[in-house]
């Protein structure tokens, strides 16, 4: 048996820019060792998944044969930036014929971009006995080799220079909640699709009945697809501590133990867009929208768990010392910040329409009240453990917030706060002069416009992420303007828009 032998370039010199990495200085000398790690392993691999996430903090990528990306590991992969310029439902949102207000250059015409592998992201995703297949998480820059000013991930690495400058390193604990229910048919859903309208959302049935929360019977209704998942989920090194069933029929919480700040943001991508494939594959649907249109759906949180050590000693800023189950005085100012950040960021970690159901005043539980307390769920900050183990958890995140943006949020508020930075101007109290969160999307923006974003993202990308949102919460608007849907109801619109994508 032949087969024509076809001439092709060396593979080093066949994808992206010869040598962009080493050309830009852009790994240091742990990403280096772990690529030459990649390198000699990779004969193991057929396919790896080069993935970044979006402003919306969907994984987006291509699939590479191994030998390809041999070449891309070093030189990078040319990627179109119109996942920067699309709403949630592929409306483009920012215009990159003309003046689309961002200032950066290499949109006009849909210039291609440079995805750069992080080496110390890839592994091996767990398939049984089909062809073998990595991911990576990939950083954006401009094709001159500087950072890309609309990364989410790139606002994240800013982020946390700042606390290495000062000899801090934050440590953070995911708790997310997402609802596991079984896939009635396979229609793809994609009747009346098109740009700036997704077609149907998939036909589920809810799992179980619900409203027994922990209830070990409930768990065991779902424990034949979550089991096996987080056995998976440990295979990819994730450090999971728990698989709960929380209230809602088919609502999970999955906790992990505490990691550091861009291994958070990272293993929140994998994990949301492992689970949601892991699931389809088995017939059944994972969705990380806050509150889906399952009959009798209790809405779903992601709460942040968050404390500072400090580099030369590992102490925790955030412990009182004594027998006071108080916060330090760091901790208290970490707290303000949080505080006096709120509705200027509120955007970055509940951006979407759907995701503003959990904070009005019916759900007993939601954290809608802008303060601090020792172990109040209805606060927005919650103080948990003491001394070495003191941390806040904030409560406010919906699970389909862009990982990076949220996290870097956070952690920026707090570090303004540990900084001793003034409040925002004209406050008259922490939260913008209410002491109750935002309740609309709209609200959302109107404060993200209006207050000091670029602060943290850079003006490029606070002005792209106005202008999705506003598409978003537009297009909403209209539609409820025809529909006229009754006062907090699930509505068709943000079930087409989140239910198979989040």
């Amino acid at each position: 048996m032949f087969s024509r032998s076809w001439s092709t370039p060396a593979a080093e010199g066949s994808v992206g820019t010869a040598s962009f990495v080493a050309g830009h200085g852009l790994w240091n000398a742990a990403q280096a060792a772990a690529a030459e790690r990649i390198e000699a392993a990779l004969d193991g691999v057929d396919f790896v998944r080069l993935a970044f996430g979006d402003p919306h903090g969907l994984a987006r990528s291509k699939t590479l044969t191994a030998r390809t990306f041999r070449g891309v590991l070093r030189n990078g992969m040319n990627y179109s930036p119109g996942p920067f310029l699309k709403d949630t439902a592929c409306t483009t949102a920012v215009d990159y014929r003309g003046e689309h207000g961002t200032g950066v250059e290499e949109l006009a015409g849909l210039g291609n971009f440079v995805l750069v592998p992080d080496p110390l992201t890839f592994q091996v995703l767990p398939g049984g006995d089909g062809p073998v297949t990595a991911w990576v998480v990939g950083d954006e820059y401009l094709r001159d080799g500087t950072p890309h000013p609309l990364s989410s991930r790139g606002v994240l690495h800013r982020v946390l220079a700042r606390y290495a400058e000062r000899g801090l390193s934050p440590v953070l604990g995911l708790e997310v909640e997402w609802y596991l229910s079984r896939r009635l048919d396979d229609d793809p859903g994609n009747a009346g699709n098109g740009f700036g309208r997704q077609g149907p959302a998939p036909r589920v049935a809810a799992m179980n009945s619900g409203y027994q929360f922990n209830l070990d019977s409930a768990y065991d209704t779902v424990a034949p697809l979550t089991d096996p998942l987080a056995l998976d989920l440990l295979a990819l090194g994730l450090p999971l501590r728990s698989m709960e069933h929380e209230m809602g029929p088919g609502q999970v919480e999955t906790t992990f133990d505490p990691m550091s700040a861009l291994d958070t943001a990272d293993a929140m991508l994998l994990f949301r867009t492992f689970t949601k494939q892991w699931c389809a594959r088995r017939g059944h649907h994972a969705s990380f929208m806050s509150l889906p249109g399952i009959e009798g759906a209790d809405p779903s949180g992601w709460h942040l768990n968050q404390s500072v050590l400090e580099d030369a000693t590992g102490r925790n800023l955030f412990g009182a010392e004594g027998l006071s189950a108080g916060l330090s005085p760091e901790g208290k100012a970490y707290a303000q910040g949080l505080q006096s950040w709120l509705r200027e960021l509120f955007l970055l970690s509940v951006p979407t329409v759907n995701g503003y159901h959990r904070l009005s005043a019916q759900h007993a539980l939601s954290p809608t009240r802008v303060g601090l307390s020792l172990e109040d769920r209805t606060a927005m900050l919650r103080m948990v453990g003491s001394g070495a183990g003191a941390h806040l958890e904030n409560r406010i995140g919906e699970p389909a917030a862009n990982p990076y943006l949220a996290v870097a949020a956070q952690l920026f508020a707090g570090l303004e706060g540990l900084d001793g930075a003034p409040e925002p101007a004209g406050d008259a109290q922490p939260g913008g002069g209410s002491d109750i969160v935002p309740q609309s999307l709209r609200e959302a923006l109107d404060a993200f416009a209006a207050g000091r974003a670029d602060r943290l993202l850079g003006a490029p990308l606070a002005a792209c992420l106005a202008k999705l949102k506003a598409s978003e919460a537009g297009r909403y608007e209209a539609w409820a303007r025809q529909a006229a849907p009754a006062p907090g109801q699930v509505t068709e619109w943000e079930q087409r828009e989140y239910f198979a994508a989040f």
